[in-house]
């Protein structure tokens, strides 16, 4: 396999969030990154229609960007597609080629940043009720108590930049609040959507002092580091000339005009049709 991009899938804007912090820990690694902002959002649709517009976007991004290496870095795409293109997909289509998430690398770690072991999940209703995080702690951190909120309204707020308006504090006020009457003892909150740490400042303006908010970018970040040491025949495939390149299956210059907040910086996307 030549060199290529590593490809980076997310349903709209959030993953440019889990991309900022990649680009910050593999500067040199080149990037495609494709946000089906057409077929946004994700958090309420089946699980069958989840996996298959997440796996055409993964099919474009491996056919068309050439990448042998996909991040999913869409919590509910991970939850609700990533198992079936894994075992299904990629063996019977593109055996040498991988997709990740950002479910399990998270999970991998959060029982290690929680004093009390008792740890909310923040997410979608795609995300919560698909119960992924819930299996996946379990695993590696059988005395973990888990608790789940499905912030709804939450990924609209951010979509929509209404971040500092009167609604968002009263949203993000009321779902922490549920959250945090289901266990008094949670110490720890895992924003698990991508588009939640831009609310953060609103989500750290209602917790008490003794309860962090946790963000994934730079989890998946420094486990993506973690699996290409792992993996050298999947590393020596990934080109490295610090290339950058944004698709949209939406509208080009809407997603350029709300892409800055989540990836700090402004950028100019290509607007692709998914036939």
């Amino acid at each position: 396999m030549k060199p290529s991009p590593i490809g980076v899938f997310d349903s709209g804007y959030g993953g440019l969030t889990i991309l900022s912090e990649m680009v910050k820990t593999l500067p040199q690694y080149d990037f495609i990154y494709l946000g089906d902002n057409a077929r946004a959002p994700y958090g309420d649709k089946s699980f069958e229609t989840v996996y298959r517009q997440t796996l055409q976007c993964v099919k474009w991004l491996f056919d068309e960007g050439g990448c042998n290496l996909v991040i999913l870095a869409c919590n509910t795409a991970s939850a609700k597609a990533l198992r079936t293109i894994q075992q299904k997909d990629l063996s019977l289509h593109y055996p040498n080629k991988r997709v990740l998430g950002v479910i399990r690398p998270t999970a991998e770690i959060i029982g290690n940043l929680s004093t009390s072991k008792h740890i909310a999940v923040l997410g979608t209703a795609g995300t919560v009720n698909s119960m992924s995080y819930l299996i996946e702690i379990e695993k590696f951190f059988p005395d973990c108590t888990v608790s789940q909120e499905a912030c709804q309204g939450w990924v609209t707020l951010v979509e929509n930049n209404r971040l500092h308006s009167p609604e968002a504090d009263v949203l993000v006020s009321e779902h922490l609040q549920t959250v945090l009457q289901k266990d008094p003892q949670i110490d720890t909150l895992l924003l698990a959507c991508t588009h939640y740490p831009l609310l953060m400042n609103i989500i750290q303006n209602h917790l008490p002092n003794n309860i962090k908010a946790i963000s994934q970018g730079e989890i998946v970040a420094n486990s993506l580091v973690d699996y290409l040491n792992r993996h050298p025949e999947i590393n020596t495939t990934c080109s490295k000339t610090a290339d950058l390149r944004f698709f949209t299956t939406g509208i080009d210059s809407d997603f350029n005009s709300h892409a800055s907040q989540f990836f700090g910086k402004k950028l100019v996307a290509e607007h692709i049709d998914l036939q």
